[in-house]
């Protein structure tokens, strides 16, 4: 029994020993051919990066800001009595907007007026019995001081009076009416929005190295968002002279012409300033970067080197090269609409992959396909309709 036994369990231990080695031995051949099998060629897209000449250009995100714009409001207490303007009217400077009831001002300021006519005759009577000493100059000042205080008080409840019609403080736009007839005001309530829009600034920062480049007059491009189309032509007005130090950026203040009021205060603006300066660079599409923490790269296209078949006599057999990626570190530098510069790794003439980034690794093999090619342009319009 115990010889069975035995014999069985060697024969056991060969059959379990046959079938793992196979099984080994299939799974070591499989992880072998797709190790070694080839990819299939990844389709992209392709570019030569180009030499371009770009013109120095300071960048920078502003705001739209009237030259001057105000809420207007009463300073004084009083009933509406009649309302002057319409929401959006353009107004010039003086222009009544409202008015308030002043029929009781305007009654104790007659009344002023009539005591400060008789307190002047009383001082000039007093004038001619001073003349001929009937009367001390002690007697003569103070009746000169009833006159000017008489003068005085008139002419305050004269301004009162004219303050109870509220006046544009200068030309510009109205905005939206905000009192109605009848309504009581008080000191400071709100009556409209007032804007001046031509000319009209645009406010932006830039960082403290650029301070240097700037000065009064040098032009300035604005666009917005809300008018993609249209380019706005202005110049520096104002240069902040002190940098602020938690920011460590500058203020700047460019002014522009505004006749079609399309600049509207709170409007946000792109702002961009050439320089007169100019330098050389090497410009690849955007979607040829490769972004990431630890460096910026591109995929650049090269052949790769093939031994030639001979076929009879030895005549060389015509193939179409073959193709393939190697990833390359670049430095970059400014960008320009679709356009980045490279400043270093990267030549004039060398071909770049422009999209499929994600799908290639160093030796892929590539075939390029540009019937689709992603957008290059310096100033992009895309077609938001």
């Amino acid at each position: 029994m115990s010889k069975r036994m035995i014999l069985m369990l060697v024969a056991c231990a060969v059959v379990f020993g046959l079938v793992f080695g196979l099984k080994g031995f299939l799974n070591f051949g499989m992880n072998q051919f797709f190790d070694n099998m080839p990819m299939p060629p990844a389709t992209i897209t392709a570019t030569e990066a180009k030499s371009d000449e770009w013109v120095l250009a300071l960048d920078a995100v502003g705001t739209v800001r009237a030259v001057n714009g105000v809420e207007v409001t009463t300073q004084v207490a009083g009933e509406v009595e009649k309302i002057h303007f319409s929401s959006g009217d353009d107004v010039k400077e003086g222009a009544a907007l409202v008015s308030l009831d002043a029929r009781t001002d305007s009654a104790q300021l007659k009344a002023l007026e009539a005591a400060a006519r008789l307190a002047e005759q009383e001082y000039e009577r007093f004038q001619t019995l001073f003349k001929q000493g009937s009367i001390s100059r002690s007697e003569l000042d103070r009746r000169q001081s009833e006159r000017d205080q008489a003068l005085a008080t008139a002419n305050a409840q004269r301004e009162r009076v004219a303050q109870k019609t509220i006046r544009a403080p200068f030309s510009g736009k109205l905005g939206i009416r905000q009192v109605d007839l009848g309504q009581y005001l008080n000191p400071g309530n709100a009556v409209v929005t007032l804007q001046q829009l031509n000319p009209i600034y645009v406010n932006f920062s830039l960082p403290e190295r650029d301070q240097s480049l700037l000065q009064p007059g040098l032009a300035v491009r604005a666009s917005l968002s809300a008018m993609p189309d249209d380019v706005f032509t202005g110049e520096i007005s104002a240069i902040e002279p002190g940098v602020d130090s938690a920011t460590r950026n500058f203020n700047v203040q460019a002014t522009f012409r505004n006749d079609e009021q399309k600049l509207r205060p709170g409007m946000f603006a792109r702002i961009s300033i050439r320089l007169a300066d100019s330098e050389q660079v090497v410009v690849v599409p955007r979607t040829a970067i490769q972004f990431a923490p630890y460096g910026n790269s591109v995929y650049v296209i090269t052949e790769k080197e093939e031994e030639t078949a001979e076929e009879g006599e030895g005549a060389e057999e015509e193939k179409e090269p073959t193709l393939i990626v190697k990833r390359r570190f670049v430095k970059t530098g400014s960008e320009r609409g679709d356009l980045v510069a490279v400043i270093d790794g990267l030549k004039a003439g060398e071909r770049v992959a422009t999209s499929g980034l994600l799908k290639l690794r160093n030796d892929s093999t590539v075939i390029i396909n540009n019937e689709i090619e992603p957008s290059a342009e310096a100033d992009p319009r895309p077609d938001n309709s």
